[in-house]
């Protein structure tokens, strides 16, 4: 999803921005197996590889005009694997699996609305505002789901134990990936151009701040984003329905 199909996109192959595809893909791919093995801490590792390597393969190519057809669908069908199929399988062998057909159900669900999710994505690429994504962006989804099962697992949490609010979580977060509300993109910060030494600074200790919990401070700052969608939707509304009071007054 992180590589932007350009206008008039290029029907050649180029290896560079492939390569970071496919490492997101081999991460995704290897948090099913590490899930599998009941490593949940490395799989939720590995899809926060996978998301690193995503954001990087679309920058990389619009920074070396690498853009290509082939890279925009290779990147879709990675991302099914690495932020669709990788978490629900990680959260349904984590805690879901002890609620039987409805919990296989809330995995698929969740699966099935990140191919709507990146389908909609790539269909309407062009016209849409740049500022915001439609709906919750998959990456972001797959890092609260992940994040998520870090932390139980983190803490010794057994999976029976959170079924029920892990199959709501996960029904939710597929809810809010197809659905209308608007999150914001970043797409608008420039990262070619010159930034202050205290920007670097702030970077340098963003990195230290995570490391002192990676997955406590990685669920808070996705569930803040999460958050962030409704909260700007319900801000809004108000906004709207009080200029429309007062046309009324």
């Amino acid at each position: 999803m992180s590589e932007t199909s350009p206008q008039n996109p290029r029907k050649g192959i180029y290896l560079l921005p492939n390569l970071f595809t496919t490492t997101s893909l081999f991460a995704g791919f290897y948090a099913i197996v590490a899930a599998m093995k009941g490593n949940f801490d490395v799989a939720a590792i590995a899809i926060f590889i996978a998301m690193v390597m995503d954001g990087i393969d679309g920058r990389v190519a619009r920074l070396t005009n690498t853009q290509s057809a082939f890279g925009a669908e290779y990147d879709s069908l990675s991302d099914i694997v690495s932020f669709g199929v990788a978490p629900a399988l990680v959260v349904y062998s984590w805690g879901l699996s002890s609620l039987g057909k409805v919990g296989w159900l809330a995995a698929f669900f969740y699966t099935a609305a990140t191919a709507l999710r990146l389908a909609r994505f790539n269909s309407s690429l062009g016209n849409e505002d740049k500022r915001y994504f439609q709906g919750l962006p998959c990456p972001s989804a797959a890092g609260l789901v992940s994040a998520m099962v870090w932390v139980a697992y983190d803490y010794e949490i057994p999976g029976h134990q959170l079924w029920i609010t892990t199959a709501i979580v996960t029904v939710i977060i597929g809810a809010l990936m197809v659905s209308s509300i608007r999150y914001y993109s970043f797409k608008d910060i420039d990262f070619k151009g010159h930034v202050p030494f205290v920007a670097l600074l702030a970077v340098l200790m963003l990195f230290v701040f995570v490391s002192i919990s990676p997955p406590l401070i990685l669920l808070s700052a996705f569930g803040l984003y999460v958050l962030s969608g409704p909260i700007l939707a319900v801000t809004r509304y108000i906004g709207i329905w009080r200029k429309a009071k007062k046309r009324h007054e």
